[in-house]
This record gives structure tokens, sequence and C-alpha cells, in this order.
């Protein structure tokens, strides 16, 4: 059992985002004896009673005790938010939250990625909590919504990084207790910012299965995303992932041990390993690739948070981070420019914005 304030008779829990890993924390709390309102914009569409199937049709049941679409009947009492919006969507959900946040109130964000810190960081001016997992706890697709979501491949260990820093203690005792995992404390929440997942994995794919696509190309199929991972694919996700662990070398201030190479991750060190252990996960062989089918074949859907959050609030954080750290990441900068030349999204992440120009401005913030 958790520290006394993450107990469940004095933690009342608030999910925001009824979609796959929402509907996945707001059964898990539910069936730990929380307190869970369910806040979504289409709360007549949600059952009372949510339903988690895991790979061997298991069932846990967790009862909401309230949905609602209102922010501030859902934010009352509410002592956590799990935040499972995409990244793009957390400025205006920050900006809706404000005035109802309170001193303590811990927002914390599935995955912790995206930029969440530059996003609450009002939030957090006014006292709130932000902490985030460095991935979620498992695969989540929902098999019904707003009741039933199938949960496959549970992670052995989740990590979870604060700020301040000295909460995530506390704060990984109660994911621990919720997921029935060790559960361990990051020194920073700069390691869970730069975390290799998504924002170097769907990006690097992307870029080269498309590699080739102009305005008005058609495609004759939707291929696997992961289970026709190619060695082009894998070449160009290690080249970032190695442009990004060269940055974690040049904050030697901060201890970034955490944010793992994908190469140790997926325990491949070379492009033909990676390929051959991306292609055959068993839990995402059979996903496709973000793409809409049109009259002809399919195109790429430039709308999917593959493309709307893991670029510009992924890939784009790496790209901002190593202006000011003056590091050399031809790879990092080839992927984005690509981006930005297929979207027509020209914007970049500014950190000098967030009053960040330098390694000790860096420091300061994720201290």
């Amino acid at each position: 059992m958790p520290e006394d304030r993450f107990n469940p008779t004095n933690l009342k829990v608030t999910v925001v985002g009824g979609g796959n890993i929402g509907t996945q924390f707001a059964c898990t709390c539910a069936s730990k004896g929380y307190e869970v309102t369910m806040w979504s914009n289409k709360p007549e569409k949600f059952s009372t009673e949510l339903e988690i199937v895991d790979e061997n049709d298991n069932v846990t049941k967790g009862i909401l005790k309230k949905i609602t679409s209102d922010p501030k009947e859902a934010l009352a009492e509410s002592g956590i938010l799990f935040v499972t919006y995409p990244a793009f969507m957390l400025k205006d959900l920050s900006d809706t939250i404000l005035p109802y946040v309170r001193e303590g109130l811990m927002i914390c964000v599935i995955p912790g990625t995206g930029g969440a810190e530059f996003s609450f960081r009002e939030c957090m001016k006014k006292g709130a909590v932000l902490c985030g997992l460095q991935r979620v706890p498992s695969v989540a697709r929902l098999e019904q919504y707003g009741k039933r979501v199938r949960c496959e491949g549970l992670r052995d260990c989740l990590y979870v990084g604060s700020i301040p820093s000295a909460e995530a203690g506390a704060i990984a005792e109660f994911m621990s207790y919720l997921w029935g995992i060790p559960c361990v404390s990051l020194p920073n929440y700069l390691s869970v910012t730069l975390t290799p997942s998504n924002p170097i994995l769907h990006t690097t794919r992307l870029r080269t299965l498309f590699a080739d696509y102009v305005p008005g190309k058609v495609y004759d199929r939707n291929p696997l995303f992961y289970g026709e991972w190619s060695d082009a694919s894998s070449e160009l996700m290690i080249a970032c992932d190695g442009e990004l662990q060269n940055m974690c070398r040049m904050l030697d201030q901060m201890d970034l041990t955490n944010v793992r190479s994908l190469k140790l991750h997926y325990e491949s060190d070379t492009v033909e390993k990676m390929t051959a252990k991306l292609s055959s996960i068993r839990s995402l062989h059979n996903l496709t690739s973000p793409m809409i089918q049109v009259e002809n074949g399919w195109i790429p859907d430039f709308k999917s948070r593959y493309f709307t959050a893991d670029f510009p609030y992924g890939l784009a954080i790496l790209e901002g981070l190593a202006e000011i750290l003056h590091a050399d990441v031809p790879r990092i900068r080839e992927t984005m420019d690509w981006y930005r030349q297929v979207t027509g999204d020209c914007s970049k992440l500014d950190l000098h914005a967030y009053g960040i120009h330098s390694a000790d401005d860096l420091y300061a913030l994720y201290h």
C-alpha cells in the first residue's frame, strides 16, 4: 500500500480522455478501490462499469464514481489528474484546468513525453506537481468505447519522473501499487521527456516508409507498421537514437542514465537485429500504418497522432535541445525537415520562449 496521501481513502482520481489508455487507467484505479471521475467530451457514451480484458481473457472490472464533461466538476475533489491526451492537446488542457488548479494537485501525463513541462508551466506555477511515465504500462486497444479495453504485454517495470523531482519516489510507490509491478523513480523529468520511444520510433519509421511521397501519390496497399519493419527504418532509428545519446552525455551535470538507448531497450545492437526484433513483437505485429483509404489505394494520414504528436511534440524537442547544446544532429534535422516538407507544418520548438538558453537553465528547470 502506498503512503497515506495515495491511499484510496484519501485520494480521489480523475482521468481525462476516454480512449485506450484513459479507459485502462480509469478501470485499474477503480478496481483498486479509488473513487474515479472520468472526464470525457462524450460522457453519454460511457458505462459506469468498465472492463479490462488481458491476453488470457481474464476480466478486471471497475466502477466509475462520476462521468462528466465539466472541468470544474471533474477537478472539484481530485488529488491526481491522469492525462491521456496526445501532446498537441496538452496546452489547451492546461489553459482549461488552470482556474481549478490547487497547490499539490498532481498532473500525471501518460506517457509523459511531448513537452508536458512546457504545456503545464502555468499550472506548476500555481503549485501543481507534474509527473509522467516514460512509457505506457501496456498495449491497450478499445473493444467497446466507454466500456471495454483489451490490454496486452504488461511491462516488467515502469519509470516515473516528476517536477519537483523529490516527489517521484512516492508517486513510484503509488504506480507500483496500481499495476502490481515495480515502478522506479527517475532522478529528473528530463529523463521522461527524452525517452526515445514514439518520438524516434514512429518518426523514423514514417520517414522511411513514405520516403518517396509527393502530393498526389497513392500507394497500392497499407503495410504493417511493425510487422513489415525495414532495415532502412532501423538504420535511421539507430542513427537518431545515437544523436540523442550524445546530447545526454553533453548534459553531464544531470543523471540521464535512464534515457536508455533503443538498442538496449530492444536488445538489438545492429540494423538487422533491430528489424528482426521490431517485426516480431506479437502485440504490435498486426498494426497497420497511419493511412487513409481512397478510391485508388492509400495515402498517408497526416492527421494521425503519429504525425501530429510525434514530430512537432516529440522529435522537435530533441531538435530544440540540440540548438541549446550546439549539438550535431544531422539525422534528426533531416527527419524533421522531411516532416515539414510533406505536411507544410514549418513550426519549430523554441526553448528560448520558455526561458531556456543554456544547459544551466535546463538544470534549474528539472531540479
